[in-house]
This record gives C-alpha cells, structure tokens and sequence, in this order.
C-alpha cells in the first residue's frame, strides 16, 4: 500500500441507515434495530448512520413510528458511538426548499434528541444553500460534514472539486464527504481525487460510494492509498448491490497496513449474525429484489444511478413503451446537459429523468414540461454548475428571469405558519417539524397516534394511514 496513510482508517457503518434504504425502500424498524445496538456500540466505529435521508418520511409514511421517538431511542443504547444523519441543505429531509427558521429549528431539535455529526448536502454542490445548515450545526456544537455530490461531466474537473474544497474549509466545515450516491467513482479515479483534495484543504476526507457498478471497494482502497480518512461501509448481509461495500471486507482488506482500522473481526461476525435473518425476512416478503444485489455495469455506461434506471423503466413499463429504454437513456445525457450538468442525485435526477422521458413520448423535445423542470430553470434549486441552454431555457420559462440569489432569501420565515396550521395535534416541539417537511403525511400519523392512545377505530380517527407491510 502507498505509504501516503498514516493513521488508522475510519468507519462510519450504514447499516442503519443508507444500506437499508438503498436495499429496500428504508423499512427496518425501530424495533429490529434496538436488540444489536449494545454489540453495535462496542466495535469502535467513528459513527454509525442511523436517521435523516429517506428514514424520516419512511417513519411517519410506512412503518407508523415518530422518527424522533427513533433518533431518542439509539441515542439512549449508543453511549460510545457517535450518530450521525443526512440532511438535504434547504431541503432538510424534503424535496422543496425551506426558510432559514426551519433549516435552523431542525438542525437544533437533531442534536438535541441525539445527533452528533450532521452530513448536508446540495443536489447542484451549491454551496449556499449549505451555509444555514453548517452555521446552525456549529452553533448546536455538532460536527458539520459537508458532502459533495460526485458526478461526471466537462465542468467536474479535479480542479473544479478542489476549489470548491477550499470554499468548504472557509465555511467552517469541519470534514468532507465525496457523496458518490451513483457508484461512478472509479478506482484510479478516486486516487487523482483524493489527492487533489488533500493539496485543497486540511479537512479530513470521508468517501461514500455505492456498489451498484461493481468497484466501489476497490475504489475505497485506492482512495485511502491517496489519505482518505473515512470510509462508509455497511455490515456484509446489508452491503453490496446498490447498498455499501461490506465492513468486514475493508476492514480484513486493512488489516496489518498503515490504516488498519483496528476493528475486531469476531464481534463484527456477531453484528453481522444479527442482520442476517433481517436481511432473509426482506427477500420473503418481496421488499429487498435479489435483483439489486447484483451488478448493473449500466451505470458506468449512461452515469444513471441505479434507482433512476429502475425509475425511468418503470415510467416507460406504465406507458407500455419499454422499448424505448435506450432512446431514453441518450436523453437523459441531452437534458442533463441543457440543464447545466447537475448531479444525478434527489431531486435533480427525479427531474431530469422525466423529462426525458416525456421528450422520448412526446417525439418533441420540451413540448411537455414538468412544473419540476421549470423550478429548476427557473433557480429555484440554486445555481447549476455550468449555465442553462439559453434555447431551453427559453421554452421552459419564456421571458421569465431566472433566480440569481440564494433562493432562500426570498422564503419568509415559515415556523409561525406550521406553528399555527398543526394546532392540537402537537404533542411534542419536534411534531411541528414533522408536519412542515411532510404536512399530510404526518398529519396522518398524527391521527393514527392519536386513536391509539384513545383506543379509537382507527377508520373512524379520519386518517388516510394504511397498515403498510413493513
């Protein structure tokens, strides 16, 4: 190994979190959690992701439970281990941009109810809807990560992610993530980064990748041959396929160099142990397709992350037009580029994915657009890295001037708002949170807690709530 690594390489395990949500649809429960929590504590990771991303809404949407009741609970078993969650900038846990009082709020109620290390991104790495986050984070005295959103493309040049780096080191970070959420990072291309990165800033480096093309533990172990410090992996039943390379794996990998990680194999064996009859339950019931824990090399080939392949199939499979699959895929590549280059990642492939697909259907380009496209033209995400086709934009929105500020200036403080709308259904600060990132969502919730404390008929506490299967 090259001798740039000097110390110990650091784990922040997923299982928790990103691997379940990226193997099925974030299902695992509060109570499949809390029997290995005490085992979990006592390997020595650097963190354990365990909330923000896809739990929250998945809590409140699918499984019944109040994801801060959740963030309480593993705080309470984890007395050695920090936690740490993800957070969508001005998203928060969203998919539409929220006042500053909000972004604020959330940040202080996270590390309140047990949160040690917040990691905000940006869909465009616009890195002003980043600032509230990161200067909401330090005030909490939370450990503020900011994460890049690793893509490909004319403007995405070593140079590009060093600069931005310096930018975060000056916003008062205190680490980075290269946020690789498609699995396009490549072996030797994770080494020239690295390394880039590490002449940029002092800040540790963190490298998050998914396997879903089939390099990414090979792209770990040439990203700490250039000095990473950090690396997400997810306990072996949980890894894999569009989920993280396997704990156990990287941390043997390791073993005896520079950056042994110094973990014990035998009690990860036993964490390990745990998640497999979890994992078998999954397949049972249809929610974890083995279908994902392959390789899908299709990636690499048209840089769509996984869960957009499957998304754009599924739209054509609706429209009884499979076959146009490939026609799509060459589309994305066009609107992606007439969009000025954003990331693949929520909501920006969700949004260009469609409007590809609408451009296939429709034989016309833009002849339909998606008020999503729109907003996007419009500014209303931020600022994309390279500038908006000045013909599509035109189309898209007319003579309309697109937004050049933050976009969050122009929101009003919107707590008083929530404050007011969830009236006698709060019952705790947290519940006006809640409804403001999913309002009818957690309303239902809010009903369906309600009948089970009165012991009401749950079809007459008018809720939309379903026993979803979990």
């Amino acid at each position: 190994m090259d001798k740039v690594q000097r110390k110990p390489v650091q784990i922040c395990e997923t299982v928790l979190r990103d691997a379940h949500q990226s193997l099925f649809a974030t299902r695992m429960t509060t109570e499949e959690m809390l029997p290995i929590i005490d085992k979990m504590d006592k390997i020595g990771y650097r963190s354990v992701e365990c909330w923000g991303g896809a739990t929250f809404d998945s809590c409140l949407r699918f499984l019944h439970e109040d994801p801060w009741e959740r963030l309480r609970l593993l705080k309470k078993g984890f007395k050695n281990t920090k936690l740490q969650m993800l957070f969508r900038g001005q998203n928060i846990l969203g998919y539409n941009h929220y006042a500053d009082d909000v972004v604020e709020y959330f940040v202080q109620k996270s590390v309140a109810n047990g949160i040690d290390i917040i990691r905000i991104f940006d869909c465009l790495n616009d890195i002003r809807n980043l600032q509230t986050a990161v200067r909401a984070c330090k005030k909490e005295g939370a450990e503020a990560q900011i994460a890049l959103s690793y893509t490909l493309g004319d403007a995405y040049t070593l140079e590009y992610w060093a600069e931005i780096a310096k930018h975060i080191e000056e916003m008062g970070a205190d680490s980075i993530c290269i946020k690789d959420m498609a699995g396009l990072l490549t072996p030797y291309a994770a080494y020239d980064l690295v390394t880039a990165l590490k002449k940029s800033t002092k800040l540790p480096i963190d490298i998050h990748t998914h396997y879903t093309s089939g390099v990414a533990s090979m792209t770990l172990l040439k990203a700490i041959e250039a000095g990473a410090d950090i690396i997400d992996t997810a306990i072996s039943p949980l890894a894999l396929g569009t989920s993280q390379p396997a704990t156990e794996v990287m941390v043997q990998t390791l073993k005896g160099t520079d950056g042994d990680t110094g973990l014990d194999i035998e009690k990860l064996t036993e964490v390990a142990n745990y998640f497999t009859p979890i994992r078998e339950k999954y397949i049972a019931n249809g929610l974890l397709s083995p279908k994902l824990l392959g390789v899908n090399i299709n990636t690499l080939r048209y840089q769509v992350p996984g869960g957009m392949l499957s998304n754009l199939l599924k739209q054509l499979t609706e429209a009884h037009k499979e076959n146009l699959l490939q026609d799509v895929l060459e589309e994305v590549a066009r609107v992606r580029k007439d969009f000025g280059e954003p990331p693949l990642v929520t909501p920006s492939s969700q949004i260009v994915g469609t409007q590809a697909v609408m451009n296939v259907l429709t034989h016309e380009r833009y002849k339909m657009v998606p008020k999503e496209s729109k907003k996007l033209v419009m500014g209303e995400f931020g600022q994309s890295v390279k500038p908006v086709d000045p013909e599509v934009q035109k189309k898209i929105i007319g003579d309309a001037e697109p937004i050049t500020c933050r976009p969050a200036d122009l929101i009003e403080p919107q707590l008083p708002k929530y404050e007011q709308e969830i009236g006698p259904w709060k019952q705790q600060d947290e519940d006006v949170l809640s409804y403001a990132l999913f309002p009818q969502v957690a309303l239902d919730f809010f009903k369906w807690r309600q009948a089970q404390k009165t012991g009401m008929d749950i079809t007459k506490a008018d809720t939309k709530a379903k026993a979803y299967p979990v």
